[in-house]
């Protein structure tokens, strides 16, 4: 089967186009940047070089494929220019999904972010609990925008739906700095690890072979229209980093740090990106989302699509194996 992937030189995008080359799928891969060290390579992966706004290449790249993952995003807590964020995020995914309608692609995959969903206050949240708080990210506000016009294209006749994964973790390469890979390794290395204050804080992490499956059972037998939560455990920060620690044997130290310290953290990067250029990993509107719960309910993809978590454990001793490679940077 031929099937077009976006976003292929993501954490995500990169495990699943793996995934599926390796079960005889033959793989039209749009990417900005070909020769990306984390660009996926095999002889039955066909390259697309260019932007998901250039309506023409996508055309190209959709034509003859049965399936589309739509996994490519700008995915930052902060945006220099955010009318970039949503021209790749919104502008982007109207050009896949007008080009996959056209090219009677048979379904299609939208990956989104729970984020979209905002913070829980007790019980884990699932698709149908409306927003609580105002979208104070760019990211996440794009995201929902593009999820509804993935309902949209649906009501129109594309079998499209939407996959919801919180914080990945698990083994592969990711440049995204916020990233929980890249967390979890500063802890293995340098044996610390900054959470909010108080560490009881929850939020849900998500083991990337879990969700690499979750999109391939939500093409199968996933409805049109509709979201699934591809899920993990919910844990607090201080458990999580604890498991770690307890797994690794690092000795490594967990800080707790008050609102206020992370509020005068955003302003240093602000004031370092005024001087040096270099973009700040997030913004103070970004402050409020790290003091909160992030909780979610995966009962319905496992349910309606046979969705497995992991449990955390096996998933973090795995994750902790590949971060502790020699090849890992």
């Amino acid at each position: 089967m031929k099937i077009f992937i976006t976003g292929g030189t993501g954490y995500l995008g990169h495990s699943l186009a793996m995934k599926l080359v390796e079960q005889g799928n033959i793989i039209h891969l749009l990417l900005r940047n070909p020769q990306s060290v984390f660009a996926p390579r095999h002889p039955n992966i066909l390259v697309f070089k260019g932007d998901i706004n250039d309506r023409s290449l996508i055309e190209r790249a959709i034509a003859g494929c049965n399936q589309v993952y739509h996994t490519a995003a700008a995915a930052k807590l902060w945006a220099k220019h955010p009318d970039e964020m949503f021209s790749i995020n919104v502008d982007g995914t109207s050009n896949v999904l007008e080009a996959a309608r056209d090219a009677g692609v048979s379904r299609l995959v939208f990956t989104s972010t729970c984020g979209v969903m905002g913070p829980c206050i007790r019980e884990p949240l699932t698709e149908n609990d409306p927003r609580i708080t105002g979208f104070s990210i760019d990211y996440e506000l794009s995201k929902k925008m593009a999820e509804d016009l993935v309902v949209q294209y649906a009501q129109k006749g594309l079998h499209a739906l939407v996959v919801s994964p919180p914080k990945i973790y698990g083994p592969g390469k990711v440049s995204q700095k916020h990233n929980a890979n890249a967390v979890i390794n500063g802890f293995l290395k340098n044996r610390i690890a900054f959470i909010p204050a108080p560490g009881s804080y929850r939020t849900c992490f998500a083991f990337i072979d879990d969700v690499v499956n979750g999109h391939l059972l939500a093409m199968e037998k996933g409805k049109a229209g509709e979201k699934y939560i591809l899920g993990g455990v919910n844990i607090s920060y201080q458990e999580f980093f604890a498991l770690i620690r307890k797994i690794s044997g690092n000795r490594g130290y967990i800080i707790q740090l008050p609102k206020n310290c992370v509020r005068g953290w955003a302003v240093l990067q602000m004031l370092n990106y005024c001087l040096t250029g270099k973009a700040p990993l997030f913004s103070g509107k970004a402050i409020n989302r790290f003091f909160s719960n992030y909780c979610f309910s995966s009962e319905k993809a496992v349910k309606e699509l046979g969705y497995q978590v992991t449990p955390v454990e096996d998933a973090l001793k795995q994750t902790i194996h590949y971060l502790n490679e020699p090849c890992y940077a």
